[in-house]
């Protein structure tokens, strides 16, 4: 019988609830994560999660606090459903994790604000928070999913092979039925056509050829051992381990250190979407394009180390605000 355990997390503020919620919510994986986050009343976000006792799940739910001021606080609870009573504080850390509950907020702004291009976003987002995993395996797949594809192609390339490779679960929770696919069961479903095949159009992971190579090769790697990602890496060794493999680019290995080991510095040099949030927020001159504004936004970032995986959020969030809070994602 599961254990039931809820919680009531401290939170630094400013927090920005809605923002970490929002970018785990429109990433969720269907049967492995469910997200309800209306714009009136509490916002929810619940998954699976593989224990070391067993399988189990996370719920976590976000009210806002009755203070008084334009920017009332949050109340976060956290429920943990475990098979096995010794895992509670296990999930309890992977969610503080997954949350940046860990992070500075006060330092943050004050750090990013100190640069006038920066200052609105932050008083726009005061608190924002990099999301941090529950699984560094997971977070590797689901980065080499993600690479050069938007955010809802990647959501359904992996609830597809969650479908077909997730180990089943159930859950107490509404919508929670399986566990996110481990690296050996990803192996197990995904195969790499050799150049001579044609691709089966009906294959669990509906990626193009060399992806499906990385993915396969990299999932293999992190099942035998030879790879090894974890969150107690320093940054430096873990992107030079990943770097090292095929199919595995800077980018990848800066977004992995981001959100497994919580490195508060990464910069994700070539990422487009940064390119249009700084444009946005007036960071960066349109006349630069090309190659020189991947430099030029390079360059300006150096002032905002060591905090640059938190100006990353911001140019994000610039050109792509959380997605109408009335979101709600359940399995279909």
């Amino acid at each position: 019988m599961a254990v039931r355990t809820e919680v009531e997390l401290a939170v630094g503020e400013p927090f920005d609830a809605p923002g970490v919620l929002g970018f785990l919510g429109a990433r969720a994986v269907a049967g492995v994560e469910v997200a309800d986050l209306p714009a009136q009343g509490p916002l929810r976000y619940a998954r699976t999660v593989a224990l070391p006792g067993g399988p189990g799940a996370v719920e976590v739910v976000a009210h806002r606090a009755h203070a008084a001021g334009p920017r009332p606080g949050w109340r976060v609870r956290a429920t943990v459903e475990v098979a096995d009573g010794s895992d509670v504080d296990v999930a309890l850390d992977r969610v503080h994790r997954l949350l940046d509950l860990g992070a500075d907020p006060a330092a943050v702004d004050t750090a990013l604000a100190a640069d006038p291009t920066l200052a609105p976003l932050v008083s726009r987002t005061p608190g924002i928070r990099v999301p941090g995993t529950v699984d560094a395996h997971e977070l590797v797949l689901r980065a080499l999913v993600g690479q050069q594809i938007s955010v809802a192609a990647a959501r359904t390339h992996l609830s597809r092979l969650a479908r077909v490779a997730g180990e089943p679960y159930a859950s107490t929770v509404p919508g929670l039925d399986r566990l996110f696919p481990s690296p050996d069961r990803v192996v197990a479903a995904v195969r790499a056509p050799s150049a001579a095949e044609e691709l089966d159009p009906g294959r669990p992971l509906r990626l193009p050829r060399r992806a499906l190579a990385t993915v396969v090769a990299t999932c293999r790697a992190l099942a035998d051992g030879d790879l090894v990602v974890h969150g107690g890496l320093a940054a430096v060794a873990l992107r030079r381990d990943l770097v090292t493999r095929p199919g595995i680019g800077p980018w990848t290995a800066a977004y992995v250190a981001m959100r497994v080991l919580g490195d508060p510095d990464a910069w994700l040099e070539g990422d487009v979407a940064l390119l249009a949030g700084a444009r946005s927020a007036g960071v960066l001159d349109g006349d630069v394009t090309g190659a020189a504004a991947h430099r030029v936004l390079a360059g300006r970032a150096a002032r905002w180390a060591p905090w640059r995986s938190y100006a990353a959020m911001h140019l994000w969030r610039a050109v792509a605000p959380v997605a109408s809070p009335s979101t709600t994602t359940r399995q279909t």
